[in-house]
C-alpha cells in the first residue's frame, strides 16, 4: 500500500481515509513488536523533532518524546513554552518558521482552535496536531481506535458511548470522526445539557445516516454500551469556576455502577482522570486506560513519525 503519510502534516482526522488508518495500524503493530524485541532502532537517526507544547501535557508530550528517541531521532522538547521568544510576543507564524529551520517535524499543542493548521501553513516541515484548544486531538483518537481494534473484530456492530464533556473535549471530537470512518453505526452521547457535542458534529452524524442519541442519563444507558469512553470536564475551558463546579462530578463510573457494564464491553479514558472513574475500577479487566491506551499511544506515535519522515 502507498504511504500517504509521507512528508504530510496531520492536523485533522478528516484528512485520513479508512485505508490510511488501517495502514497506520499495521505499522503500529510493527512498532510494538520492535520495542518488545529490541527496544527500538535507528531508522530516524539524523532527524529532529520539535515538540512545542503551549498547554500542559504529560502523556502526549512524553510519548512523542519517547517515540522519537526509540527510533533514534533527536528532540527539541518545549513543554509550556516558557522562557522562549513566545514570552517576548513571537507569533505562531514566526515560531513555525524558526523551528522549521531546526527540526524535520513539529509537534504542536496550543490553546487556540486552528493553531496547528496555521503553523502548518507557515512551516516548511510536517506538523502534527497534538491538540488545538477545543478542536481536535487526532493522535489520541488514533491510539483509541487502534486499542479498540484489538478487542473487536468489527467496528460496525459497536454501540459507542461518549460520556462527559462533549463540548470542550477535543478527544471525543476526533474520536467520533475516526470511528465514523471505521464504520461505527451507533453512538450514545451522554453529557450535561450545557456540554453537548458541537452542532457541526451532530450535523455530521446526521449526514452519515448513523444512529445517535443525546441524553443526560448515564445510568440508563450503560448496560447497552460496548465502549464506555469517559472524559473529564475541561476545567481550563470555563471562564466561571462556579459553572465548572456544577458539572465536574456529574458522571462517575464506580464499582456499583460497573456491575451493569457488559462483560464484553471496554472502559476507556483519554486521561488525566479527575472523578470520572473510581480507582476501584482500575483493576477491572475491561478497563483499558492504563493497561493499553497509554502504551499504545507511544506505538501509534512511533508509527506516525516513521511514516511521515520515511518514504518507506
Amino acid at each position: 500500500m502507498i504511504n500517504n503519510f509521507f512528508n504530510k502534516s496531520l492536523i485533522s482526522i478528516e484528512s485520513l481515509t479508512k485505508q490510511d488508518i488501517y495502514f497506520l495500524f499495521s505499522k503500529t503493530d510493527q512498532m510494538l513488536r520492535l520495542v518488545k524485541k529490541n527496544g527500538g532502532d535507528e531508522r530516524l537517526k539524523g532527524k529532529i523533532m520539535a515538540a512545542l507544547f503551549y498547554e500542559p501535557s504529560s502523556r502526549t508530550f512524553s510519548s512523542f518524546i519517547t517515540a522519537m528517541q526509540r527510533l533514534g531521532g533527536g528532540i527539541i522538547p518545549l513543554n509550556g513554552m516558557k522562557n522562549t521568544s513566545v514570552d517576548k510576543g513571537e507569533t505562531l507564524a514566526d515560531t513555525a518558521r524558526v523551528f522549521s529551520s531546526y527540526a524535520d517535524i513539529i509537534i504542536l499543542r496550543h490553546n487556540d482552535v486552528g493553531s496547528a493548521e496555521k503553523v502548518a501553513k507557515y512551516a516548511s516541515v510536517p506538523v502534527i496536531n497534538a491538540g488545538d484548544g477545543i478542536g481536535e486531538h487526532p493522535t489520541q483518537a488514533l491510539l483509541d481506535a487502534y486499542t479498540l481494534s484489538k478487542h473487536f473484530r468489527s467496528f460496525r456492530d459497536l454501540t459507542v458511548g461518549l460520556i462527559g464533556d462533549l463540548l470542550y473535549g477535543r478527544t471525543v471530537h476526533s474520536l467520533l470522526r475516526v470511528l465514523l470512518k471505521l464504520g461505527v453505526k451507533k453512538f450514545v452521547l451522554i453529557s450535561p445539557s450545557s456540554l453537548r457535542m458541537p452542532k457541526e458534529l451532530i450535523v455530521k452524524l446526521k449526514k452519515e445516516s448513523v444512529y445517535f442519541k443525546e441524553t443526560v442519563f448515564f445510568d440508563e444507558e450503560i448496560d447497552n454500551l460496548d465502549v464506555i469512553y469517559m472524559t473529564r470536564v475541561q476545567k481550563e475551558r470555563f471562564r466561571n469556576l462556579s459553572d465548572y463546579e456544577k458539572v465536574k462530578g456529574i458522571y462517575t463510573l464506580d464499582k456499583n455502577l460497573s456491575k451493569k457494564v457488559k462483560k464484553t464491553a471496554v472502559i476507556m479514558h483519554p486521561l488525566p482522570r479527575v472523578v470520572e472513574i473510581d480507582e476501584s475500577i482500575d483493576m477491572d479487566k475491561r478497563a483499558l486506560y492504563f493497561s493499553e491506551q497509554m502504551k499504545n499511544g507511544m506505538y501509534v506515535r512511533m508509527a506516525l513519525l516513521d511514516l511521515i519522515l520515511n518514504k518507506q
